[in-house]
């Protein structure tokens, strides 16, 4: 399987607006900022490139350019880095969809470019593949899900349905932004192009085989400047996870 990865297209969200890190981002889309003088999205690419997957295409949106000029500009020896441009705001269900005709392998891994998550995606996919699952989602445990939504599973992680925003639970899990994509899921969904993967999607496909993979390791989200702040204190306190990222 690890040769395999090379095979399988990775497909990164990095076109939203990122209205509430304008302050820090200064003109750049979130997933440029900057994480010790390297952009955030440059973090992730290595990271999965340290897997063997080769192939990238980045959904890019809002200030589009300035992520095509820096790698175009800066090329990163061995992979392959497509663009899939949306004119206009289309959530994410509507990035991933008009990405579709960029897609060459059956399995997509599809991540967010404004988190990262410290997890094995060759166990990932191949449980993914054990199942013979639609949809895998990386599922992480939280403490408190007040400013989440929860994902309810069954002993065999086919997940059963997706909650609301609550205070009632203290522990659940939480999307961690991470899918495996079989292409035949394309087919179900929604005709409109703008629409949300977590919202307008999911919860309307249980019927398919979707499946939870749960975790419990490094989790970092920069959407905000208190959720930044915190990911460059994690970056500076965790010296051997900076080592295997550079």
């Amino acid at each position: 399987m690890p040769n395999a990865l090379s095979k399988i297209d990775v497909f990164i969200l990095c076109g939203g607006l990122g209205t509430r890190l304008r302050s820090i981002s200064k003109g750049f889309p979130k997933s440029m900022v900057r994480i010790n003088d390297r952009p955030f999205l440059d973090i992730i690419i290595n990271y999965l490139a340290g897997f063997g997957f080769k192939r990238f295409i980045l959904g890019v949106g809002y200030k589009a350019d300035k992520i095509a000029g820096y790698y175009k500009n800066n090329k990163i020896l061995g992979l392959n880095i497509l663009f899939s441009k949306e004119d206009s705001p289309l959530g994410t269900g509507g990035a991933v969809k008009k990405a579709r005709r960029l897609f060459k392998s059956s399995t997509v891994l599809i991540v967010n470019g404004d988190s990262f998550c410290k997890f094995d995606p060759l166990k990932f996919l191949s449980l993914h593949k054990q199942r013979k699952a639609a949809i895998s989602i990386l599922l992480r445990k939280v403490p408190e899900i007040k400013d989440y939504g929860s994902i309810k599973i069954d002993k065999n992680c086919r997940i059963l349905g997706f909650c609301e925003k609550t205070n009632f639970l203290k522990r659940a899990w939480i999307n961690a932004g991470i899918y495996a994509f079989e292409k035949k899921i394309f087919n179900k969904m929604p005709k409109k192009m703008r629409f949300s993967l977590e919202t307008d999607f999911f919860p309307k496909i249980l019927e398919e085989k979707c499946f939870g993979f749960v975790y419990n390791d490094v989790f970092i989200d920069i959407g905000t400047p208190e959720r930044y702040s915190r990911a460059l204190d994690i970056f500076d306190r965790s010296s051997c996870l900076w080592k295997k990222l550079k």
